[in-house]
């Protein structure tokens, strides 16, 4: 099916199932530990052996030697795979970094081995008798040391419309300011597993991975396999984060490890490994510079972006928001790509705008400061209803100023002290933040199998993952309201690469993109069924388990009596995106509360206001942003990844030491959804909000802490040590 303009009648708006507050149809399997995890199908391979991964010990070299002799005569040891013995492999096309390194080694933790023995603990006693002599090279793992030599990234050309330097050197009030973000890890529940098999020369990898067709794709480019001998599974995934968007090394070595052993072969990268070994949200130095009218109004806007990564990889593409949020005639954005040796920079949930905007709206702060406005106007005078470099090209729906002006109202932002560090409750400077959110709304080409049994049940089959966003809920909804039946109907069946490819879980475009889909197979079923049944599927309404067409009413299941019917479709959008900018947005008000001795910052309140489209069930969209909302504290407050630059890694790459957010640090949280049906963006009506709710939240938070203190914090994480000396005097 081809979307290119919204249908006039769609049964998807009879919004009998879809749009309600369902609890999640795999909550039960879940919450009673019978949803198979990638380290779990021991009943499809009780027989499987088990592989530790060893990592790099330097971060930049050769390996001169590697002495497996000891290893090999460790018990129960089976193999072990090196790049000496794994065969020629090549590289996926998403892939920065080899995922078996040696002897050339391109980052700290690189895999360069796997032991396989007959329990987890033989292997891992084994891999510590693996001696490697490498030859350390110095590295570049400095940001702000590598910030000169940093190049334009070729892939995201700046881009200029008007004149930024001539408007802004000519405006009465000025911006000029440089912020700073940390690299950060994902740090998913579910560490990255796999678990391998070959039948011959084909291989089945049962592994926790977002994006299906990517994995497989890449696995089969790395084993230089044809793809149709390549199968990749996951049903259920603990966690992603954009961490397991792509091939990591626990699949490709579970398959190396099983065909060097003969045998299934299970994998889980310890958690120490997992922040140097698979892929990480890379720093950023950030400049920004504003220029406006003494009435507010922006007329220059520039927001240049610094970060780094290795010689293959892409630049965090932090300038993206500032390209479409706030009007100005004349702007520049560009990014630059410093060549670093650390591990591999990617995709973490909302990449590009949640640093982008951690920067450009603390600048908006200030910027209003300067004017001396309130921030919520300020951001509402400057609101643009077109894409300020191409005015020909509107927004679908752009309801920012809803969000902002419903945020302020429901939050009390009337009774917020404009000037800082005046308000307190004991020993605690009380202070109100306020920032934007944004992001893009991606959509996919993405298809389905659904399948009607004479017992009117409906089976949908589709590659997409469910990584906890509730997946499995929103496709048994869109089966169940195209087809007329009771969501207890419907079963969902996920994340197999021998199911129709889908989206996949990324970008914020996997719920919209997968339930079209599903959609567009439904309207073929709807058309099978319609015929089977012999009536005019124009004038067909399914209900009810029924089939109504004129004075006929028809048992839905009767269409199935003679056999299940199968109908498979995949959903294209066209052109859309050259006609229509389509975006979602929010607004994110937060109080904070810091002691004055200690500089210990509390959050005490928040509320998030999305604008995102039809929500296809209020209850899990809600946890998908009060979730985000959490991850934008950690960010804010406590998430960084230390670098050594001295030895090139990650320090602190485990749960003990990168701090992220527990139930303690969590308050009050309150979403409110706007009505924001968006017919442009999807047969659904729908778009995309699980990154909307981080994107904008550190922000808030860096100018609530502001307000509290007047202290103001331009580098990430805000952390006390960088409070203290600004903060007033305990009397």
């Amino acid at each position: 099916m081809k979307f290119d303009t919204p249908a006039k009648e769609n049964p998807i708006d009879q919004l009998k199932v879809v749009g309600r507050p369902h609890d999640r149809i795999d909550g039960p399997l879940k919450t009673t530990g019978t949803a198979h995890y990638a380290y779990e199908w021991h009943d499809l391979a009780p027989d499987a052996a088990y592989g530790y991964v060893v990592g790099s010990s330097i971060a930049k070299g050769r390996i001169n030697s590697i002495d497996l002799r000891a290893a090999r005569r460790a018990p129960g040891v089976l193999a072990i795979v090196t790049a000496d013995n794994a065969g020629r492999l090549g590289k996926g096309d998403r892939n920065a970094a080899a995922l078996l390194g040696g002897p050339e080694i391109q980052h700290y933790h690189q895999a360069i081995a796997v032991v396989v023995a007959e329990t987890f603990e033989q292997a891992r006693a084994a891999a510590t008798l693996i001696q490697v002599h490498y030859r350390r090279e110095r590295g570049a793992w400095d940001l702000a040391q590598q910030k000169p030599s940093a190049k334009p990234d070729e892939s995201e050309p700046d881009k200029k419309t008007g004149d930024f330097e001539a408007a802004f050197a000519a405006a009465p009030v000025q911006l000029d300011v440089t912020y700073t973000t940390p690299d950060q890890s994902h740090m998913a529940m579910e560490p990255h597993a796999s678990l391998a098999m070959w039948k011959g020369d084909k291989v089945t990898v049962w592994t926790s991975n977002q994006m299906i067709h990517w994995g497989k794709s890449d696995l089969a480019k790395t084993l230089n396999l044809p793809e149709e001998n390549v199968r990749l599974v996951s049903p259920y995934i603990g966690g992603g984060f954009g961490g397991k968007l792509f091939l990591r090394s626990d699949a490709l070595l579970a398959a190396l490890g099983a065909r060097a052993a003969k045998r299934p072969v299970k994998i889980s990268l310890p958690r120490p490994l997992i922040p140097n070994n698979t892929t990480h949200r890379p720093a950023t130095i950030q400049h920004i510079r504003i220029g406006a009218r003494r009435d507010g109004h922006i007329t220059a806007i520039a927001h240049e972006s610094w970060s780094g990564n290795l010689p293959e990889g892409k630049s965090e593409t932090a300038v993206q928001q500032t390209e479409l949020l706030y009007a100005g005639a004349n702007r520049f954005t560009g990014l630059r790509l410093a060549k670093l040796d650390l591990p591999e920079g990617n995709a973490m949930r909302a990449p590009g705008e949640a640093p982008g905007l951690m920067a450009l709206e603390i600048a908006i702060d200030e910027m209003a400061e300067k004017l001396g406005m309130d921030p919520v106007e300020f951001r509402i005078l400057n609101d643009t209803q077109v894409d300020p470099a191409n005015p020909d090209r509107p927004f679908s729906r752009r309801q920012l100023v809803e969000c902002l002006r419903t945020g302020a109202e429901k939050f009390g932002w009337s009774r917020r002290n404009a000037r800082p560090a005046q308000v307190r409750d004991g020993r605690w400077l009380t202070g109100m933040g306020v920032a934007a959110g944004f992001r893009n709304n991606l959509v996919m080409k993405s298809g389905a199998r659904v399948h009607l049994d004479g017992q009117g049940a409906v089976t949908v089959e589709t590659d997409m993952t469910d990584i906890g966003t509730g997946s499995y809920t929103i496709i048994a909804q869109t089966a169940a309201e195209m087809l007329g039946v009771p969501l207890e109907k419907v079963i969902v069946r996920l994340g197999d690469s021998d199911f129709p490819v889908s989206a996949g879980s990324g970008g914020q475009w996997g719920g919209n993109s997968s339930t079209a889909g599903v959609y567009a197979a439904c309207v073929k079923l709807r058309e099978a069924v319609a015929q089977k049944l012999g009536v005019d599927p124009n004038e067909a309404v399914f209900a009810d388990q029924q089939v109504r067409a004129g004075n006929r009413q028809i048992p839905l299941a009767e269409a199935a009596a003679s056999g299940t019917l199968t109908a498979e479709d995949s959903i294209e959008f066209g052109d859309l995106a050259k006609k229509f900018q389509q975006s979602t947005f929010a607004g994110h008000f937060v109080e904070v509360g810091v002691d004055m001795a200690t500089g210990e910052v509390r959050v005490r309140r928040m509320l998030a206001v999305c604008a995102a489209g039809r929500i296809l069930n209020p209850k899990t969209a809600r946890s998908q942003v009060i979730g985000a909302m959490t991850m934008g504290v950690g960010a804010a407050l406590m998430e960084e990844l230390a670098v050594d630059t001295r030895l090139g890694y990650f320090v602190n790459h485990d749960l003990a030491a990168y701090e992220v957010p527990v139930h303690a640090d969590i308050p009050e949280q309150e979403v409110i959804f706007l009505d924001d049906t968006d017919p442009v963006s999807s047969p659904m009506k729908a778009k995309g909000v699980g990154e909307l709710g981080l994107c904008g939240v550190g922000a808030a938070i860096a100018n609530a802490v502001y307000n509290a203190t007047g202290v103001r914090v331009r580098d990430y994480p805000v952390t006390l040590d960088k409070l203290l000396k600004g903060l007033p005097t305990l009397v």
